[in-house]
């Protein structure tokens, strides 16, 4: 096996109490691809201190400024190579900007921006940049998931007519933005969330897991966006038809009011030729459905299943950590090659800006046809 030198990783936001900070923090070292050396994990300099201490972050190498960590980490000769944006989703445009302009490699949470113009703006920068830019969709990155957009691409689905994706939780069920829970006060922001509540957190996520499987395109959608929670500005249910390219059809649903549902990331495809449906709560199983045969459960690493992406054999449970790694894998195999002015890898399939600037553009639309009675709107890409 070829022997790499740890990349040298920041982090911008994720300090004590963020529960995505741990996340990319878990997936970027679990496979020793990325060392993290520095990070401005806070605004407010004592708990930047503190968070950065209990990561193992030298002092020297601890921002409250993310633009003081950009300027100062690319002056340095082992300044960092790559930085992961763990913020609220107001702050990924400009710190995002901050590291790319400097040719630092991007890892960023999604959504992409709180607006499509800024959104859009990024792009413009990022397409000029030799830095990579990906963003952390995920869901993507499960063994099964990939395995089910190859399963479509082969054509054992034959022509896709139906799509079917949904997102329902119960966290937010109450007004618990009002009861000191950190991970709903800003979701509940439109000043740090941006337009969409429900639609920017966990309905882009659906959004992208539908996209990325079945390869299609959309051009149109319906919606019908809820704040049922009386106070709540954002929505916390959204119902919403899709008209793909083609002729596919779809529906998509996410919810954070739905009592007795804890992350129910499903999703559903069907053609002339069969269907599939994988859902993130069992994510070791995929069910095949060839029409008129018997349906076809493929487990994780198992026959017929390739493995790729999978870590320990099958029946031993993978899931939320390893998917983010997985991204974490691809991520540090793109800046390797970007560092030896190659092109993409062979087998790395990531989210990256356009997945990002699509996922805004679909809350935007989103919000736009529910203001208008749900009327149909065409996707601005």
């Amino acid at each position: 096996m070829e022997r790499h030198v740890p990349i040298r990783l920041g982090q911008v936001g994720g300090g004590t109490g963020a529960f995505i900070g741990d996340v990319h923090r878990i997936a970027a070292r679990l496979d020793g691809q990325f060392a993290l050396v520095a990070g401005a994990l806070s605004a407010t300099p004592e708990k930047a201190e503190e968070s950065a201490a209990a990561v193992g972050i030298a002092p020297d190498r601890t921002y409250s400024d993310w633009e003081l960590m950009a300027e100062r980490e690319a002056a340095r000769d082992d300044g960092i190579e790559a930085v992961a944006i763990c913020t609220p989703n107001h702050l990924h445009v400009p710190v995002a900007k901050a590291f790319l302009s400097r040719g630092i490699h991007v890892i960023c949470d999604k959504p992409l921006a709180a607006t499509l113009d800024a959104a859009k703006d990024l792009r413009d920068l990022a397409r000029r940049s030799d830095a990579a830019f990906v963003l952390t969709h995920n869901y993507s990155g499960y063994p099964l998931v990939r395995e089910a957009k190859a399963l479509v691409a082969r054509g054992d689905l034959g022509t896709i007519r139906v799509v079917q994706v949904e997102y329902p939780q119960d966290w937010m069920t109450d007004k618990v933005e009002d009861q000191g829970v950190k991970q709903a006060e800003w979701r509940a922001d439109p000043a740090q969330a941006g337009l969409g509540g429900a639609t920017g957190d966990i309905g882009t996520h659906a959004y992208h897991l539908a996209r990325f499987v079945s390869g299609l395109s959309l051009e149109w959608l319906a919606a019908d966006l809820s704040a049922f929670v009386p106070g709540r500005v954002l929505d916390d249910n959204a119902h919403v038809l899709l008209r793909f390219a083609g002729g596919a059809r779809g529906m998509l649903w996410c919810s954070q009011v739905a009592p007795g549902h804890e992350n129910g990331l499903r999703l559903r495809l069907f053609g002339d030729k069969g269907g599939l449906a994988w859902f993130q709560e069992d994510p070791n199983v995929l069910w095949h459905t060839p029409h008129g045969e018997a349906p076809r459960r493929l487990t994780r690493g198992g026959p017929g299943t390739g493995g790729a992406g999978t870590r320990v054999p099958p029946g031993h449970p993978e899931g939320y950590l390893e998917g983010f790694a997985n991204l974490y894998a691809d991520a540090a195999r793109l800046i390797r090659a970007k560092q030896a002015g190659q092109g993409v890898p062979e087998g790395v399939d990531l989210p990256g800006i356009e997945d990002g600037v699509e996922g805004v553009a679909f809350v935007a639309a989103c919000v736009a046809s529910s203001a208008d009675d749900a009327a149909w709107v065409e996707l601005d890409r």
